[in-house]
C-alpha cells in the first residue's frame, strides 16, 4: 500500500509541473501585453516607465528564464504578485477560495443525493412515469448550456417570483452577523448552486439509473431475493452499495469540472469566488493570478482524485492497493 501511494504522489507531482509549463507556455503564446493592460488602466505612461514595469514583472528576461523563475516561485509557496490588484496571488485566491467551495461543494453534494435518488427509483420502476420523468430530466439537463439555465432562473424566481436574491452573496445592507449572516449567505446560495447543479444532476441520475439496473440484474442480488430478503433491504443493503461506486468515481473525477463551471456561474450571479476573479484576470490580463487560479484548480483535481479512490476502498473492502 505504500508503495502505490508513492507512485501515485510522484505521478501527481509530475502532472502538476507538465500543468503548470503548459499553462504558462499557452498563456505567454496568447496575444496581449499585461503591462498593456496596467498602462490601459493607468490612462498611460512614459516608455521609460513601461520597461521599468516589464523589469519589474520578469517579462524583459527570455521566455525559458521566465519560465524557469515561476517554476522556482512555486516550489517555495509564491504565486507571484497579481499585476492588477498589486496582491499576492496566494492572498486574492484564499480571500475567494472559501465561497467557491461553499458553491462547488453544496453543489456537487445536491446533485449527487438527488440525482441517485431519481435513478435508483427509476431503475427499480423503469417503466412508469418517474422513469420517463428521469429521462426528459437528463436530456434538458445535457442541453442547456450553464448560463442559460442560471438567466431563466433568475427570471422565474427572482423577476416573475421575487423569492431569491439575483446576485452577490450576502445583502449589501445587511450588517448582521451569526446566525443572520449565515441565513443571509444559504439565501444568496440557492439560485447559483442549484443552476451548477442541474446540469450535473442529469448525468448522475441516469449514471445512477444504468448502475442499478446493471446490479439488479446480477446473480447476488437475484439469489437475495430468492431467499425472501425484503425488496427495501435487497436494494439498499445489496444494490445500492455497489451501484454508487461509479457515482462516486465520476463526482471526484469531475470536482475540476464543477470548479470550471463555476466560472460562468459566478459570472452571471457576481458570486465572489474564484471563478469571477479568473473572469476578471482574464479580460484584465492579470497573467500572474490566472496561473494560480489555474495551478489551484489542477491541484484540487488530483487531490479529489485520490480522495475518490480512498472513499472507493471504503465503500468497496474488495478493492486492493495497487
Amino acid at each position: 500500500m505504500l508503495k502505490g501511494s508513492l507512485n501515485k504522489l510522484g505521478n501527481a507531482v509530475v502532472l502538476l509541473v507538465a500543468v503548470l509549463v503548459l499553462n504558462f507556455t499557452l498563456i505567454h503564446i496568447a496575444p496581449g501585453d499585461p503591462v498593456e493592460a496596467i498602462v490601459g488602466e493607468m490612462g498611460g505612461a512614459t516608455p521609460e516607465m513601461i520597461e521599468q514595469m516589464r523589469a519589474q514583472y520578469g517579462l524583459d528576461q527570455p521566455f525559458i528564464v521566465q519560465i524557469g523563475t515561476y517554476l522556482g516561485n512555486v516550489l517555495t509557496g509564491d504565486l507571484g504578485m497579481s499585476t492588477y490588484y498589486g496582491q499576492p496571488v496566494t492572498q486574492l485566491i484564499w480571500d475567494r477560495i472559501g465561497a467557491t467551495m461553499l458553491l462547488v461543494i453544496t453543489a456537487l453534494m445536491t446533485a449527487m443525493i438527488i440525482g441517485t435518488v431519481l435513478g435508483v427509483f427509476s431503475a427499480q420502476k423503469r417503466r412508469s412515469i418517474l422513469s420517463h420523468f428521469v429521462t426528459v430530466i437528463a436530456l434538458a439537463g445535457f442541453s442547456a448550456p450553464v448560463f442559460w439555465v442560471g438567466i431563466m432562473l433568475i427570471l422565474l424566481l427572482s423577476v416573475s417570483i421575487p423569492l431569491l436574491p439575483i446576485s452577490g452573496m450576502t445583502s449589501a445592507t445587511s450588517e448582521a452577523g451569526g446566525i443572520a449572516h449565515v441565513l443571509d449567505v444559504l439565501h444568496h446560495l440557492i439560485l447559483p448552486a442549484l443552476t451548477l447543479a442541474t446540469i450535473y444532476l442529469a448525468f448522475y441520475s441516469r449514471l445512477a439509473r444504468a448502475s442499478m439496473l446493471e446490479v439488479l440484474g446480477s446473480d447476488y442480488v437475484r439469489t437475495a431475493r430468492a431467499k425472501g430478503m425484503p425488496q427495501r433491504l435487497v436494494i439498499y443493503k445489496h444494490a445500492l452499495r455497489n451501484a454508487i461506486l461509479p457515482v462516486v468515481t465520476f463526482a471526484g473525477l469531475q470536482f475540476g469540472q464543477l470548479i470550471s463551471g463555476a466560472v460562468l456561474v459566478e459570472t452571471v450571479f457576481a458570486w465572489p469566488g474564484l471563478g469571477t476573479l479568473a473572469f476578471e484576470s482574464i479580460l484584465r490580463r492579470d497573467t500572474p493570478t490566472l496561473l494560480g487560479i489555474l495551478f489551484f484548480s489542477s491541484m484540487m483535481v488530483v487531490v479529489m482524485n485520490v480522495l475518490t479512490d480512498l472513499v472507493y476502498r471504503i465503500i468497496d473492502p474488495r478493492i486492493k492497493a495497487r
